[in-house]
């Protein structure tokens, strides 16, 4: 197979969606193209490497060779997607465009506020990310930098540490823990919570605290939204794990901040890229904003 033409570039795009989701109908969903069809691409794909690179026996999932084969057509679209913008980049007048993936935009809103004022002509692209993607998403250069509240894990990546950052329980003023100066884990067992879906860091901390003492939280209530968890504890449905940045920056739902009394209870906020990436003046800029920004006081170092 040849990869330079279009409905080849194609094949590999597809074959990357097979390879995340590890299911034919809903890539085909995600792709919009016919299952069938799909079915058909991976398998002249298969034919032309000469391997297989998927385990058929039940559900379908990606085998050793599809890693390996993955992990190549990454780090090859990325590169033609980098060659793109760079030329997009050298025979323009602006400085580009960055792409910045995160957890939660919340802690960035300094920096970024920083950012757009001192360049206002760069385009920037905001992706909110899970941690367990944002690897993958820096290999194939979807984006430029990750700012995540968890480790990120992979080959081929860079990083530095921003702020380390103590994590509390929040509730409402009137709950009992609310005069409290710090409360332990156990106290917490049969207390209903309010937090995040699985994957997010937030629920990640809350589920390893609890198991490592074996316990299960008890979970009323999970939300996608970040900054509505602090609501919805402020309106009494429950307590939850609110970090001590986003107090700071003064949230504004009426509840109590209890320091927790466990040292585990906390996330060391970093940022990524990809190691040896050809960084766009955009993203180089924002790195620089955002590396050099005094997490305690909100203003640039």
């Amino acid at each position: 197979m040849y990869f330079g033409g279009t409905m080849e570039l194609n094949a590999l795009r597809q074959f990357l969606v097979v390879a995340r989701l590890e299911h034919l109908s809903r890539a085909a969903d995600e792709l919009r193209v016919a299952q069938p069809s799909l079915s058909r691409t991976i398998a002249r794909l298969e034919s032309e490497l000469g391997a297989p690179l998927f385990d058929r026996s039940g559900r379908l999932r990606l085998n050793d060779a599809g890693r390996v084969f993955r992990a190549h057509v990454e780090r090859a679209l990325g590169e033609l997607q980098a060659g793109r913008r760079a030329v997009a980049e050298a025979t323009s007048q602006g400085l580009g465009t960055v792409r910045l993936a995160s957890e939660t935009f919340l802690t960035l809103t300094g920096p970024l506020a920083a950012y757009k004022r001192d360049h206002p002509s760069v385009e920037l692209e905001l992706h909110w990310s899970p941690a367990d993607d944002m690897a993958r998403r820096l290999r194939a250069r979807e984006v430029d930098l990750c700012v995540a509240s968890q480790p990120v894990h992979g080959e081929g990546l860079e990083a530095v540490r921003l702020f380390d950052d103590p994590v509390g329980v929040a509730a409402p003023l009137g709950h009992p823990l609310a005069g409290r100066t710090s409360v332990g884990i156990h106290e917490l067992a049969d207390q209903p919570f309010v937090t995040a879906r699985e994957g997010h860091w937030l629920r990640r901390l809350l589920d390893r605290l609890f198991a490592a003492r074996g316990l299960t939280p008890k979970i009323v209530c999970e939300s996608d939204e970040h900054s509505a968890i602090a609501d919805l504890i402020g309106a009494g449905l429950g307590i939850g794990l609110v970090p001590s940045f986003a107090r700071r920056l003064g949230e504004r739902a009426p509840v109590a901040w209890i320091p927790v009394d466990s040292p585990d209870c906390r996330r060391t906020v970093t940022l990524c890229w990809g190691a040896g990436s050809r960084l766009s003046t955009a993203a180089r800029l924002m790195r620089s904003t955002i590396t050099g920004w005094d997490w305690g006081t909100g203003e640039p170092a």
